[in-house]
């Protein structure tokens, strides 16, 4: 390449490979972030069961034909739960109980970067993939362990999902109406959060690796995970205050929550006062910014039943799409609509970032996938293929760890790996 030619961008990941021991969610979207940004992902899947991410619905999609190369998918066809956190990755089928199955898998983290799992504590060590054990084949490796309440603690033996990890972690105890039963956030919030954490680790580990060339265990509890993200409700528990459920009322700000509109919902933001002054000006309600309980932040805080009286009968007058109209074209408020998922998905503006992109899946035609939201200036990120099918890739793995075709059929005929020639 000549001095004047500017190098072609690559993912940051690029040439790194990851093991994905994990199976539902919380991994699941782990090993996403790191596809996402170049990391080759080698999904390790139960014999004929897989991941039971893939059995969760419905619905599911009816396969549109047979896969090639005699791999199937399941029984009730596709799951599109599974295909959001699945993107871009390589499935093989290894029969981890087996003594064959666990030779696999050692020459397969030999060569590996990253293994993630998410075992309850213990499980790991007995199917003889710890840490420990792993290190023996790879002692560079950086080793992820994600469960529900960590491997300390009297609580480090019991089960968890993201049901009970939103209740334990205070995020129920603020979600609802006041006066209300608490309320679970309507997607997997800990699960989710618990997966960036776990991709923010590992990356960090690669990281001083490349500084050290030392390996690494990275553990975490989806518990301790959620924590950080009560924020200003943290802030106001540590000086003696309870928080509570407000709705979409927001705690430390006023105008801040969801008003009725005469066809549906409006979101109205006044983050600063700036914004309220302007918001009274944009209404032509003068009154509102007189009045000494409205007069800041504080005082609409702490008369928020007021102003919401107030507001909600202006708000009322008009449709949605008029307020959007008026206040966010014509004044630049701050303010917004509440989309379906559909919408969300779907509009002008998630059109314009490539929000979505479309895959050929092997047996479900196209496919969305839901692209991830970084961009770099001098490096190459998304997705570039669908999510697999159970097992799609355990042949050309196997090949490409210099098992030759008598080797492979010793495996299928051992029940380390399917035979799926039959």
């Amino acid at each position: 390449m000549s001095a004047n030619e500017t190098p072609s961008p690559r993912a940051i990941l690029d040439g790194v490979t990851v093991v994905d021991l994990t199976t539902f969610v919380t991994g699941g979207f782990s090993t996403l972030m790191l596809a996402n940004q170049g990391a080759e992902v080698i999904k390790v899947e139960r014999p004929e069961m897989g991941d039971t991410l893939r059995h969760s619905g419905p619905p599911f999609v009816a396969p549109e034909g047979d896969a090639e190369s005699g791999v199937t998918a399941a029984a009730e066809g596709e799951s599109p739960y599974f295909w959001t956190v699945n993107s871009d990755k390589r499935s093989i089928e290894i029969n981890l109980q087996s003594e064959a199955g666990q030779e696999v898998l050692y020459d397969l983290v030999s060569e590996a970067d990253v293994v993630v799992e998410n075992y309850r504590p213990g499980t790991a060590g007995k199917l003889g993939v710890s840490y420990e054990d792993l290190a023996e084949h790879n002692d560079e490796l950086v080793y992820c362990s994600i469960s529900a309440f960590g491997e300390t603690g009297p609580w480090s033996d019991r089960p968890g999902y993201d049901l009970l990890v939103q209740g334990m972690s205070g995020i129920m105890d603020v979600t609802g109406e006041k006066g209300g039963p608490p309320v679970k956030v309507g997607i997997p919030l800990t699960d989710l959060i618990t997966g960036m954490w776990a991709s923010f680790g590992i990356v960090s580990a690669l990281y001083r690796r490349e500084r050290t060339g030392e390996g690494d265990r990275v553990e975490l509890g989806m518990l301790d995970a959620a924590l950080p993200w009560l924020t200003k409700q943290a802030g106001k528990a540590f000086v003696g205050e309870e928080p509570e459920r407000m709705g979409t009322r927001d705690p430390v700000l006023a105008p801040y929550q969801t008003y009725p509109t005469a066809d549906g919902y409006l979101n109205v933001a006044c983050g600063n006062q700036k914004i309220y002054e302007q918001l009274c000006e944009a209404l032509d309600r003068p009154d509102l910014l007189a009045d000494p309980r409205f007069e800041s932040n504080s005082a609409r805080v702490k008369h928020m039943d007021a102003l919401e009286a107030e507001l909600a009968e202006v708000f009322e007058q008009q449709t949605t799409e008029e307020w959007m109209e008026e206040l966010a074209e014509g004044h630049d408020l701050p303010v917004g609509p509440i989309h379906s998922v559909a919408e969300a998905l779907d509009n002008p503006q998630s059109r314009a970032r490539g929000a979505v992109q479309q895959f050929e899946h092997p047996t479900a035609g196209e496919v969305p996938v839901v692209e991830h939201p970084l961009n770099f200036a001098n490096a190459d990120s998304g997705f570039e293929h669908p999510p697999p099918l159970l097992g799609e890739h355990t042949d050309s793995i196997l090949a490409e760890l210099g098992y030759d075709d008598e080797a492979i059929e010793r495996l299928k005929s051992s029940g380390a790996v399917p035979n799926r020639d039959d």
